[in-house]
């Protein structure tokens, strides 16, 4: 019954013997791997056309399963998008007054520092001591208004000459020339800007509702003084003048009927 394998093999053995015959040398023995090959062939083309297409059906996803992921992915999309969108308007609207109250902090972008709101708010006094061997630095003065503002607003005073350490008091003039009652509301800058954090006013009539009747006139004071600690400073060296900038515009007022202040730039 064995007798084909071991034919096979003793053929082979023949085909390796060097005193074989020139026809056993060149016998080959006969796979069965192609006629195994060609037999699966068969049984996978005669399978069941029943179970191909239950497992194409597996295989390829229904319109509703493609619909339904890409509705996930879109809400997915649409979810971060969307919270994009709010962060970036919370810090717009939220930018502009932590801008001013950094700035009215530390100085930064040319704004003056409040005395009563700074760190040395329990010794004031002891920084309101004229350093006589100092010299004197000028305080110039300069207004404006917004065009949409009808009023005239001027300092009532070119400059002042004070050291650091003396507190000096300046006055501004507002005139309503509409004829209308009118809320208007100002800003302060210093310049040159690195001067900004030794500029402390003590009261002033910045960012506070201002309102003027039809053609009334009022003064507005503004007390302040210049930190001695700029005298420390390499960057104040040289600096002989310093300019304290103001500029009137138009009260606004939300749905509520609440103040905006006005941006800072």
């Amino acid at each position: 019954m064995n007798s084909a394998p071991r034919l096979a093999r003793s053929s082979t053995r023949a085909a390796s013997s060097k005193w074989a015959c020139f026809s056993c040398r060149n016998t080959r023995p006969q796979h069965s791997q192609p006629h195994l090959r060609l037999n699966i062939r068969r049984n996978a083309s005669t399978s069941n056309p029943r179970t191909t297409a239950h497992l194409s059906q597996q295989a390829a996803p229904s319109m509703e399963q493609i619909r339904a992921h890409y509705n996930r992915k879109n809400q997915t999309v649409a979810f971060y998008t969307l919270s994009v969108i709010i962060g970036t308007v919370a810090v717009a609207y939220g930018s502009v007054p932590l801008y001013k109250m950094i700035c009215q902090t530390t100085g930064w972008g040319g704004q003056p520092i409040r005395a009563h709101g700074s760190s040395y708010e329990g010794d004031l006094s002891s920084r309101l001591v004229p350093v006589t061997s100092a010299n004197r630095i000028k305080v110039t003065f300069n207004a404006s208004v917004s065009d949409e503002l009808p009023w005239k607003f001027i300092p009532q005073q070119r400059e002042v000459r004070v050291l650091p350490g003396e507190t000096a008091l300046a006055f501004y003039k507002a005139t309503n020339r509409g004829d209308k009652d009118i809320i208007g509301v100002a800003t302060y800058s210093v310049t040159p800007a690195q001067c900004a954090p030794y500029f402390s006013k003590i009261q002033c009539f910045c960012f506070e509702e201002q309102r003027l009747n039809a053609g009334e006139t009022v003064d507005m004071p503004v007390f302040f003084y210049l930190d001695p600690d700029l005298l420390n400073d390499l960057n104040m060296k040289g600096v002989e003048t310093v300019t304290l900038n103001y500029t009137f515009f138009k009260a606004r007022y939300d749905n509520n009927g609440r103040f905006k202040a006005p941006a800072v730039a």
